[in-house]
Parts: structure tokens; C-alpha cells; sequence
């Protein structure tokens, strides 16, 4: 319940609010963001600060589902989050992305985690394999798209 909470205070600000579209403008060309008159810096210290209390909120769920506060739980769940940021559409190069966007991605994840852990016969490292392959060929793809972009816009 948090998480959708969560979830849609961050769609909110995202997209109704004047720091969502400085957010977005930044992330497209920070120079260009600040040729618009936009407070870059103020901007960037506002979405760290979110970031910081987002990780706390998470940080305490997680500490009481765990009932431990042990910091080596969540060792390698660095690659989750950035799996699943890239697989829900935003692009490493920034600019482009969606909350919502980002929800699927982790929802895909998750179901990709679950298929092999259930499959039963296979180690746990798999779903770790199977993350970075999947975190590869997106990245791949979203390289393509970028370049041709690119090509489309010189031609």
C-alpha cells in the first residue's frame, strides 16, 4: 500500500507540477534547462533530498520485513533497481522515461524473478543472470534507438 502511495504522489509531481517539468527538462539538457531560466542546481538538490527519503522509506519497510537491520541484506539490489528503471522505457542517456513506465519494468522483473524461482530447478543466481541479460539487451536496443535518432536528425 505504501508503495502505491508512494507511486502516485510520484506521478503527481511528475506530471502536474512545475519541479516534475523541471525534472524532465534537466534530465533532456541540463544547458538547455538552464538557458530556460530554470534553477538547475535547486532542482537537482530537490530530486536527491527525494531520492534520500524515498531509500529511507524503503529502507525502513524493508528492515521490518526482514525484522533485522542488517546492511548486507539488500547486497546486489542495485542491479534490480536499474533493471528495472531501464526495462519500464528510461533511457540511460536521460531525457526520456515515465513513472509508470518505470512501475512495469519492475512488475516484468519481479514476474521474471518469480517464473525462475518457481521453475524449481534452477539456482538463485539465475535470476541474477537472466536480470543482467535482460538489463543488456535493453540497453542494446536503447542504443539503436538513440543512434538513429541521431542519423535521422543530421540526414
Amino acid at each position: 500500500m505504501i508503495a502505491l502511495v508512494v507511486l502516485g504522489v510520484f506521478i503527481y509531481i511528475a506530471h502536474y507540477t512545475k519541479f516534475g517539468r523541471a525534472v524532465y527538462a534537466i534530465g533532456g539538457n541540463e544547458q538547455s534547462a538552464r538557458m530556460m531560466g530554470l534553477s538547475v542546481k535547486n532542482t537537482i538538490v530537490k530530486v536527491y533530498m527525494l531520492s534520500g527519503l524515498t531509500s529511507a522509506i524503503s529502507g525502513i519497510i524493508f528492515g521490518f520485513y526482514m525484522l533485522s537491520g542488517y546492511g548486507l541484506h539488500a547486497l546486489g539490489l542495485e542491479l534490480d533497481a536499474i533493471a528495472g528503471v531501464v526495462i519500464g522505457g528510461t533511457l540511460m542517456t536521460g531525457g526520456v522515461g515515465f513513472v509508470v513506465g518505470t512501475m512495469f519494468g519492475v512488475l516484468i522483473e519481479g514476474i521474471m524473478q518469480t517464473l525462475i524461482m518457481f521453475q524449481g530447478t534452477l539456482n538463485s543466481w539465475w535470476t541474477k543472470i537472466a536480470i543482467a541479460a535482460l538489463l543488456l539487451i535493453f540497453i542494446v536496443v536503447q542504443r539503436v534507438i538513440v543512434l538513429r535518432r541521431e542519423s535521422n536528425k543530421t540526414a
